[in-house]
């Protein structure tokens, strides 16, 4: 195909820099040479920052970028970097920090930001429609042309800020000191901002938040709490019943746009479907509740179908929209449903399941198919047993999914990113430890080994992003923090050492490359990387947990694994950094991971160690069951590991439960060794 205009964006891999290489806008990588340019030609930086499935990205590209006259008008007066927040998440949040200082907080993607040509911003925001972001650029141009000391003004205060937001109020000398009362605190402020009737926090919109419920979970477990228990189950009901879940063949989309998980920002990212996976593997072993292990089949099999790779890695994410709609794809007209549904009562019973109307349940005439009544009371109206509801929606699904099959799918973005892969990992144990189906430890031994292959060097160092059978970019502390994460469960999961010792080099690399940052977190970027303007420590947790959290649990986990107490000590201290500001912000779904943390910490886990011949079986009867006060090690012999020291009896697997390394009498059934963890 001919192409009016190409730009250097055409020499990168990511498929959203290549959205934008045939962009009459003279683009630039995030590379030395742009910078360099805006310094001998005295412009300043235009960085706009996006995703390939981002709907307001290409809504932005279609009105202005694809544009000649606003393409003349950057190309003249500014020098462009198009960056891929996916493959460079340091960039990303240097300026999305620096939106957020400038802009009142009304920040989002695309991320566009003005900058000095050494990097510094000056200024930064989001989506603008053609006429608004032509007047932007005519002020930045005028003001840098007539007032370029209020821009270095402008930038000198914009940095700074940047540099110390996260972590301008954290006491170099805190002290963790919690009480049993400060722990059931922050579980009510948690289950005070939740919705009772629809799940999540109130009103919308509305996003899974998996570490929320990984923590509420836990909690729940741990003080056997009913009512943190029924606003974690309502919440994971109500999504998976909601249109945020695709009905027809599994994955959740991003987030509702509702209050109701009806109306989804459809694009769907491996980030959420992985976590999803997880929380309902674990909810799945704790209630034996049989529609979450169906999601969570069907979720892995969609991921498997449409995600994976043949090297064993897992792609990113699908676009919202197709053939230039949002949605278009997954949505139905009555009118199309009626040519595929024969009139009768399993139409009326599809139709009250899933709230078709003629004007449609969403904009445009159009439905989203989502469940949001019970199969029971389905049924009870019907007169049918929950089992042919069932088997009538199943064939329905059918039938609306081969059609579905001859639309235009939305885009595919097909990089394979560290960390993602890294949470998908951990979703398929989750799995597997839940169910103890072996395709899915199948699945994930081989994408570790991808993972191990491909992005991890011999000295333990990470790149972050695979592409066309290269890896590249110099991992990010998330790559790091959740590998490791994965590789820790794996080792549970496998009793195979090699997980347990990668999991170790890794640590290792990290304490010795990101690590030095005056509040005693990790910084993002390891100091092999060229450096920024600033160089942050990613604190609060969000969609993805952060990166401190997962290292400072790793941390924890691992001293007791190894018995290596300098882990567990920074994994405390680490604690004592945040206990603080969680506590003075009194919203600690922002750190709902470092939570989990809390509760590790109050209550040290049980130490399971299982020695012997039939190792495998009792562990994988153990692992069925939700454990997460619980760390699992063992194997055939004692191996290498100081806990397993002396727990060999020949002719016998024995289990013992240890706490503080303290070991409560061995025994050989599954049945005693969970009364002891439940003691």
């Amino acid at each position: 195909m001919e192409h009016a205009y190409t730009n250097r964006l055409i020499h990168e891999s990511s498929p959203y820099l290549l959205q934008h290489a045939h962009n009459p806008v003279d683009w630039y990588p995030w590379v030395e040479e742009a910078l360099q340019k805006a310094k001998t030609e005295g412009k300043l930086l235009l960085i706009s920052i996006g995703y390939s499935s981002c709907h307001w990205c290409h809504v932005m590209e279609h009105e202005s970028f694809e544009d000649t006259t606003v393409a003349a008008f950057m190309n003249e007066h500014f020098v462009n970097i198009k960056v891929d927040r996916e493959e460079r998440p340091d960039i990303d949040d240097v300026y999305m920090t620096a939106c957020q200082l400038s802009s009142g907080g009304s920040c989002g993607w695309p991320l566009n930001s003005f900058a000095l040509p050494d990097g510094r911003p000056v200024w930064a925001g989001t989506y603008f429609p053609k006429k608004k972001w032509l007047e932007i650029l005519e002020y930045f141009r005028k003001t840098h042309a007539e007032e370029r000391e209020k821009l270095v003004e402008y930038a000198g205060r914009l940095v700074e800020g940047v540099r110390d937001h996260g972590i301008d109020s954290i006491a170099a000398d805190a002290s963790m000191t919690f009480t049993e009362d400060d722990l059931h605190l922050v579980a009510r402020q948690f289950k005070e901002r939740v919705d009772p009737r629809m799940g999540g926090r109130r009103g919308a919109p509305k996003f899974p938040m998996p570490s929320n419920w990984e923590y509420i979970m836990h909690y729940a477990h741990r003080y056997d709490d009913t009512e943190a228990k029924e606003l974690l189950l309502v919440t994971l009901d109500r999504m998976m019943m909601g249109g945020i879940y695709d009905q027809l063949e599994g994955g959740f989309s991003r987030y509702s746009t509702d209050a109701n998980w009806l109306v989804p920002h459809f694009e769907k990212m491996l980030y959420d479907n992985c976590q999803l996976v997880s929380l309902y593997a674990k909810a799945y072993a704790w209630t034996g509740n049989t529609e979450y292990l169906e999601l969570v089949r069907q979720t892995i099999d969609f991921v498997n179908t449409y995600w994976s790779d043949p090297s064993g890695g897992f792609y990113s994410s699908f676009d919202a929209d197709s053939e230039g709609e949002e949605g278009k794809f997954y949505v139905w007209t009555k009118e199309e449903l009626d040519a595929l549904i024969p009139e009768g009562r399993d139409r009326e019973i599809f139709y009250a399941s899933n709230d078709i109307l003629s004007n449609g349940n969403w904009e445009d005439k159009k439905n989203i198919l989502q469940r949001h009544r019970r199969p029971e009371d389905i049924a009870r109206q019907f007169d049918i047993t929950v089992d042919e509801y069932h088997k009538i929606i199943a064939g329905i699904h059918q039938v609306l999914l081969k059609e579905r099959k001859k639309r235009i799918a939305p885009g595919l973005d097909d990089k394979i990113l560290t960390s993602w892969n890294g949470l998908m990992l951990q979703g398929l144990i989750d799995a597997y430890q839940a169910t103890g189906e072996k395709s899915f430890l199948d699945r994930a031994l081989q994408n570790a080994k991808f993972i191990a292959r491909e992005m991890m060097h011999e000295d333990h160092r990470l790149d972050r992003n695979f592409k066309n059978g290269k890896s590249t970019i110099n991992g990010f502390l998330d790559d790091y923090a959740i590998t490791i994460q994965a590789f820790i469960s794996l080792y549970q999961t496998t009793f195979d050492i090699q997980w347990l010792d990668h999991a170790k080099g890794l640590t290792e690399h990290v304490i010795t490359h990101f690590d030095g940052d005056p509040s005693g977190f990790l910084y993002f970027t390891s100091d092999l990387d060229p450096p920024l303007i600033a160089r942050r420590a990613e604190i609060s947790d969000n969609v993805i947990s952060s990166s401190n959290s997962i290292m400072a649990r790793n941390l924890y986990v691992l001293g007791e694994l190894l018995y290596e107490e300098k882990y567990t000590t920074r994994a405390k201290d680490m604690f004592a950094k945040i206990w603080p500001v969680i506590q003075r912000d009194g919203q600690p779904a922002f750190y709902a991971n470092w939570c989990q943390l809390m509760l590790s910490i109050a209550q040290p886990p049980f130490e399971v160690a299982i020695v012997g011949k039939e190792y495998a079986s009792l562990r994988d009867e153990m692992l069925k069951t939700y454990h997460p006060d619980a760390v699992f090690l063992g194997g055939a012999d004692e191996g290498n590991l100081p806990l397993l020291e002396h727990k060999l009896s020949e002719g016998e697997t024995l289990i013992y439960v240890c706490q503080n390394k303290a070991c409560k009498r061995p025994t050989t059934l599954v049945s005693e060794a969970m009364a002891l963890i439940q003691d």
